[in-house]
C-alpha cells in the first residue's frame, strides 16, 4: 500500500540546510504541511517563504532540539497551530572528528545531546498525536549506526543508540498503527562535516576524508520521500553503506582491516 502526504503535517528538524531543507522541500512538492525546526530564525523565515511558494502551508520554529524544555514548547505550537502531526522526521544532528583519547567528555555529552537525546524528546512529546493519526517516524542515522568509523566514537555511539531505541519503539507502536523508519545515507554533501567537532570542542580545520562519492541532498531526500510513502523499516541508501554494513556483521575482522588500510592510503595522500 502507498501512503501520500498531501494535507499530512510532516515535522522535520535541521531543517534549513542539507537533507533537512530538501526533505522539506520535497514534501512539500507533494502537497504536505511542512513544520520547520532548526536553530535561526531568520533561516526558517526564508525556508517558509519559500515552501509556502509551493502552495502549501508552512511554519518555522526556532528550537534546540537538545534542550527539552524548547522542544515541548515547539511541539505544543505545532498542536496549536495544526491540531494534529501525521510525521515527524528526526534530521537535526551534528558530528565530531576526533581520536576517543584526544576528546573531551563535553563532545561526547553534546554529540548525544543533539543526536540522541534530541530525536528522543521530539519523538516522546509527538507520540501522543502520531499515535492518534497512525503516523510515521523517520529518524535519520548513518552508516555509523552499524559499523565502526575512524574517529567518530561519539557519533557512533550517538547512532547506534538510535537503532536500539527507534527499533524497541517499533515492537510498542507497530500494533498501533505508527511506522518506524530508520535512514542510513552515506556520505552526503552537507555542512555537517564541515561544521564537525575537534576533540576540544572548537569547529574542525580539517579536510574532509571521504570513501565513495558525495550524494546530493535532493537525490537522499528524494529517495527517503519514496521509502516514506512505502513505510519502509530500513533504508540504507549507498552502495558503499550496504556492502559495509553486510561486511561488518559476517566479517568484522576483514572490515576492520580494510578501515586500517584505508586509514593509512589517507594518512599517506596527506
Amino acid at each position: 500500500m502507498k501512503y501520500f502526504f498531501r494535507n499530512k503535517v510532516v515535522v522535520i528538524t535541521g531543517a534549513c540546510a542539507g537533507i533537512g531543507r530538501q526533505l522539506c522541500l520535497r514534501f512539500a512538492r507533494a502537497g504536505a504541511w511542512i513544520v520547520a525546526i532548526d536553530l535561526d530564525q531568520s533561516q526558517l523565515d526564508a525556508l517558509v517563504n519559500h515552501i509556502e511558494a509551493l502552495n502549501t502551508r508552512a511554519m518555522g520554529l526556532a528550537c534546540d532540539v537538545s534542550r527539552e524544555t524548547d522542544v515541548d514548547h515547539a511541539f505544543n505550537l505545532i498542536l496549536d497551530q495544526f491540531k494534529k502531526i501525521d510525521v515527524l522526521i528526526n534530521n537535526a544532528g551534528i558530528t565530531h572528528r576526533s581520536a576517543f583519547i584526544d576528546t573531551d567528555i563535553a563532545v561526547f555529552r553534546r554529540v548525544l545531546d543533539v543526536n540522541f537525546f534530541g530525536a528522543l524528546y521530539c519523538t516522546k512529546v509527538a507520540l501522543p498525536a502520531l499515535l492518534d493519526n497512525k503516523g510515521l517516524v523517520i529518524t535519520l542515522s548513518s552508516m555509523s549506526g552499524f559499523t565502526p568509523m575512524w574517529f567518530r566514537s561519539g557519533y557512533s555511539a550517538s547512532k547506534h543508540a538510535l537503532h536500539g531505541l527507534f527499533e524497541s519503539l517499533r515492537l510498542e507502536v507497530e500494533e498501533s498503527g505508527v511506522s518506524i523508519m530508520m535512514v542510513c545515507p552515506g556520505f552526503t554533501a552537507t555542512d555537517i562535516h564541515k561544521n564537525a567537532l575537534e576533540g576540544d570542542g572548537s569547529i574542525t580545520k580539517s579536510p574532509f576524508s571521504l570513501v565513495g562519492q558525495l550524494a546530493s541532498p535532493v537525490d537522499v531526500a528524494d529517495e527517503i520521500y519514496q521509502a516514506a510513502t512505502k513505510r519502509k523499516r530500513l533504508v540504507v541508501l549507498s552502495n558503499v553503506g550496504r556492502r559495509a554494513r553486510m561486511l561488518s556483521y559476517l566479517c568484522p575482522h576483514l572490515f576492520e582491516r580494510l578501515m586500517l588500510k584505508v586509514k593509512r592510503e589517507q594518512q599517506g595522500r596527506s
